[in-house]
């Protein structure tokens, strides 16, 4: 199974507003490394983080071992603290029994993310992590698109 590393990050200005995700694949093993970015008109931080997340999957051509670092602690806490199974187990319902937000990407993510062996890793942001900032270009590269 290959190795892939993934930074990914997401981001509106203002929030809710216009939004960019971006994501850095390495595969140190082949020595290739790829960005990919988008951008939508209405969006909010954390559906541009998930986004970021579901596009890098989505980017890989066969299951890998992943080590997918973001500096969003939603994302990362909704796979490594059991929030996803909780929400799944109360019927997409926070323990407030609100609905869950986000949950068309949720549930995109989980279907993903079967598809391979995920290490979630959290980046703290700014904090001056080379492919964590090119991911923050990203965002910021997207969302000028948008203006365009």
């Amino acid at each position: 199974m290959d190795e892939v590393v993934i930074f990914t990050d997401g981001g509106c200005a203002p929030n809710p507003g216009p939004g960019g995700w971006g994501a850095v694949l390495i595969s140190p093993k082949h020595g290739k490394r790829r960005e990919i970015s988008g951008a939508e008109a209405k969006s909010t931080n954390n559906r541009m983080e998930l986004t970021a997340a579901l596009m890098a999957l989505r980017a890989l051509k066969r299951p890998c071992k992943v080590t997918l670092n973001t500096d969003s602690q939603y994302l990362r806490n909704a796979f490594t603290a059991g929030w996803l199974k909780n929400w799944q187990r109360n019927g997409w319902r926070t323990k407030n029994k609100k609905p869950v937000a986000n949950e068309d990407l949720w549930r995109e993510l989980i279907v993903e993310s079967e598809r391979h062996e995920i290490n979630w890793q959290w980046v703290r942001g700014h904090s001056g992590v080379p492919e964590n900032e090119r991911c923050d270009q990203l965002v910021h590269d997207a969302r000028k698109r948008l203006k365009k």
